[in-house]
């Protein structure tokens, strides 16, 4: 079972995240410096203390509020970013600037973390962590950003000018409208409309 929760946050946040803004930041300052370790290094960083703020957040929502109440909220919350996520365009990386700092490791960490803070990823692995175990949720979402991370970093331009972003963004929309649907349906047998 904690493989499995692993695995699902891992592919909906890995899926929602390829081609956003945080892999593009990677994806230039590692071409600018050619210097990989200290991008992967501050990124990672960054994701694993935002996931674990949305995990903290998530659980504490889930000791507060009424199994059924979260329930619909996540359904709800999953339907918006599927959606978006679904229709959503391809990201220009135009507007990506580093700032001028000593330390690319800590360039990386606070683009990250102030780019992501409040994202969509973060939210939704709130979200999870509001239904399932914080720590199988911390750890894929953080196995999916850093794994985006990487291939922003490494091979992100590859990938990118060989397979469309708007197709990943759909892939991801749907993934999210298929948790929708799975916490809606959980929420309809807990309060016993079947």
């Amino acid at each position: 079972m904690w493989w499995q929760t692993i695995g699902a946050t891992a592919a909906i946040i890995g899926l929602a995240e390829i081609g956003d803004k945080s892999q593009l930041v990677c994806m230039a300052l590692a071409a600018k410096h050619k210097r990989i370790k200290p991008v992967l290094l501050g990124s990672i960083i960054a994701f694993s203390i935002l996931n674990a703020l949305a995990v903290i957040f998530g659980g504490a929502v889930a000791n507060w509020l009424p199994r059924e109440w979260i329930l619909a909220g996540a359904a709800i919350l999953f339907s918006v970013f599927g959606i978006k996520t679904f229709f959503e365009k391809d990201v220009e990386d135009d507007n990506i600037e580093e700032t001028k700092t000593s330390s690319l490791f800590l360039t990386t960490f606070l683009m990250i973390f102030l780019a992501e803070l409040g994202d969509k990823t973060q939210i939704a692995t709130a979200g999870l962590a509001s239904m399932y175990p914080a720590l199988y949720v911390w750890t894929g979402a953080t196995i999916a950003l850093a794994s985006t991370s990487f291939l922003g970093a490494v091979t992100g331009k590859t990938i990118l000018t060989k397979l469309p972003i708007v197709w990943l963004h759909k892939f991801a929309g749907i993934l999210f409208l298929g948790m929708a649907v799975y916490a809606g349906w959980s929420f309809i047998k807990l309060v016993g409309f079947i």
